[in-house]
């Protein structure tokens, strides 16, 4: 087996990502099979229970309040309506489902408020995902005494480079919400978001960041930008669709246990594309018509790409991802 390690340095990664990809491929399909059934992708759905107003400054981002989206501010959605946006992802085989709120960090009000939500979804027997901002270490805690199975909380991008893209909060603030859910006993999913204009350096940096950490995350979110108008990344040069490939590989190697991913920006890839990031690692997606507020192809498209290359979608989820059964 692929050894795990936690020591990369920054020269070991830039010479994978120069390796010529048929070389790259090979070896990143090679890991992926020693660790995970190589047609098998697990099935996430993320729902928006806080839409808009957010305070933070995120360049990307299309419910910060510091950027003209046109997007209307909503309210926490109700119990109720999370209750049946679940089991509509449950019936088109999603096996985890997330839940984000546009906020810079929950108050312990809303926070039991997300904490009902939880344990409404685990009763329908499904993995459950988070995505608040910061947490307090007692906040992680209390998620961890909910039973949540996954917390988001990506780190976006390199430390070089994240000044760039955010300055309301540092990187530093991103990786201790992170330790306070490592030490809760919590999942960790945190990944980046690629083609905001960082260099080829910043994704070899921000991998780098992820796979030197304690412990990998358990799940690894990749996206491509979702340029939206309004923002201050809207109209820049997006990332070459084989560099993504190049990273969604080079993940694979350093992370061989973690599950791979691809998240936003599908609807901006070729099925040849995510066909070559499939066979590069990625072995999870995000299922349904939206991603908080951007669009994803929609689950008949993603079922009849899944046919078409071979790929069954994971029925249920395994604690130990070396069951190469059918996870993120």
């Amino acid at each position: 087996m692929t050894d795990i390690r936690h020591d990369w340095s920054v020269d070991e990664i830039e010479a994978l990502f120069a390796l010529p990809i048929n070389d790259l491929m090979f070896q990143a399909h090679s890991v992926h099979r020693e660790n995970f059934d190589p047609n098998s992708v697990q099935v996430s759905t993320l729902l928006s229970i806080k839409t808009g107003a957010c305070p933070e400054d995120c360049g990307y981002c299309s419910q910060s309040a510091k950027n003209d989206t046109s997007l209307e501010r909503e309210k926490l959605l109700p119990l109720d309506e999370v209750i049946e946006s679940a089991k509509a992802a449950k019936d088109t085989g999603s096996t985890r489902f997330c839940m984000g709120a546009a906020w810079r960090n929950p108050t312990d009000k809303n926070l039991d408020k997300v904490i009902d939500m939880i344990k409404a979804v685990q009763d329908l027997g499904m993995e459950t995902c988070v995505t608040l901002g910061m947490l307090e270490k007692h906040q992680a805690e209390r998620l961890k005494e909910a039973g949540l199975d996954y917390y988001n909380h990506n780190i976006d991008t390199s430390p070089e480079f994240y000044g760039n893209v955010i300055s309301t909060r540092t990187f530093d603030d991103r990786l201790e919400t992170l330790k306070y859910v490592r030490d809760a006993g919590i999942n960790v999913c945190s990944g980046g978001i690629l083609g905001m204009g960082e260099k080829a350096l910043d994704r070899a940096r921000m991998l780098q960041e992820l796979a030197n950490q304690e412990k990998h995350p358990e799940s690894v979110p990749i996206n491509m930008l979702v340029q939206v108008e309004g923002t201050p990344m809207f109209g820049i040069d997006g990332i070459d669709p084989l560099d993504f490939v190049r990273t969604i590989a080079v993940a694979r190697i350093m992370m061989p246990e973690s599950y791979v991913r691809l998240s936003a920006g599908r609807t901006d890839m070729s099925d040849e594309m995510q066909a070559m990031c499939f066979f590069a690692g990625a072995n999870s997606v995000f299922y349904g018509e939206r991603l908080l507020t951007t669009d994803n192809p929609d689950s008949n498209s993603d079922a009849e790409l899944f046919a078409r290359l071979g790929i069954n979608m994971q029925a249920v989820s395994e604690e130990d991802p070396k069951k190469v059964c059918c996870h993120a």
